[in-house]
Parts: structure tokens; sequence; C-alpha cells
């Protein structure tokens, strides 16, 4: 009998790309997608699946949030994190609202499929940055875009939204964006703090 994944995703090139990697993969069925905290609850109010991959990043509420009500709404139903952000305080947070899984977003087909085995007969599975992360106590580095890493470095030199937006030719609406989730990645609130911890992970 085939695993039924659900993928709960706000990015629809993520979950495509999901899809390709389990295609002619007879063991599990994907049985559909949401794009948000809500819709995926009403998704498991009429259905449920047996594993849902689950972003952290979701436009009305975290992903660490929907694992918890999750969990205390359907304890059968195994939740594994799937995300850019390899830092130890997310993976915590998400282990400890039930999690089963955490892997990042640039696992290879073999480890999405090891993970979704491992977790559906009651086991753990952590990518190997995640793994040594958890196991050295040590906080991650967040994977970032190129355009991220592009718009931190300028952001670091102290231009604002508006210059960047004119160097790299965006709006200064998207730059505001990248710097929202530069902020996120590094869990962090304010700029000073940001070009901090990105000179200490070496990124700077």
């Amino acid at each position: 009998m085939s695993i039924r994944v659900f993928i709960v995703d706000d990015h629809h090139m993520v979950i495509e790309g999901i899809r390709f990697l389990l295609q002619g993969e007879t063991s599990v069925e994907c049985l559909g997608h949401a794009t948000s905290a809500a819709s995926c609850l009403a998704f498991l109010s009429v259905s449920q699946p047996d594993i849902i991959l689950m972003d952290i990043n979701l436009p009305d509420t975290s992903g660490i949030e929907l694992c918890r009500v999750v969990k205390l709404r359907y304890p059968s139903l195994q939740v594994i994190g799937l995300s850019t952000f390899n830092q130890q305080s997310f993976v915590e947070r998400m282990i400890q609202n039930g999690a089963s899984g955490y892997i990042l977003k640039n696992a290879t087909r073999e480890e999405l499929v090891t993970a979704i085995h491992r977790v559906n007969k009651g086991k753990k599975y952590y990518s190997a940055e995640i793994a040594q992360s958890l196991k050295s106590g040590q906080p991650g580095i967040p994977l970032l875009t190129r355009r991220e890493k592009e718009v931190l470095e300028l952001i670091a030199e102290g231009y604002t939204n508006a210059e960047i937006a004119d160097k790299i030719y965006v709006s200064v609406t998207t730059v505001d964006t990248h710097r929202k989730n530069l902020l996120a990645k590094f869990d962090t609130r304010n700029t000073a703090s940001l070009i901090r911890m990105a000179m200490n992970c070496g990124l700077l």
C-alpha cells in the first residue's frame, strides 16, 4: 500500500519540484497540496494522509505552529519539516511540536524518499546538515539564494532598500521581501543583528 503524502508549501515551484521527484515512486502517493495553514487544515478535516511535508514559512502562520495544531488534532499523522532553514532553533521547535523529521529543500530524490519511508515506519529522519547541527549544538548556517546573498552584501555596505533596488534592477517591494526573508532565516529582528550573525557565519 502506498504511503500517502500531502505537501504544504506556498511556492508552486517547490510543490511541482517535489511531485516531479516522487514521480514513478510506486510506494508513495501524492494526495495533493496546500499553500497555507488554513487550506491544509481544511483538507485534513475531510482526508488524512500518512505524512505531511511541511514548509516552515507559510503566509498565514508558521509551519512550526501548524505542526503543533496538526499533531494535537491528528496524533497519528507524521510531519516532516521541509525548509531552507537549517538553524538549530527552527529544527528544535519543529521537533518539540511533534515533527518526526526535517529535511532541506536541496534534498535529493533519494533522500526525500528515504525520509518518507523512515518516518512512515515510526522512525526519525534528519538531513545530514541538520543531524550535525543537533549533535554539535551549534546553529546551522542559513541556506541563501544567490539574490539573497547579493542583497545581504549590499545591506552590509549600508545601502537602503531603494538604493539596492536600483542597483539590482528590481522593485523596492522585492528588496523588502528579501530583507524580511533574511531576518527570518537568521531568526533576528533588526539589520544590525542580521549583519553580525551573517559575519559570524562567514557569509560576509
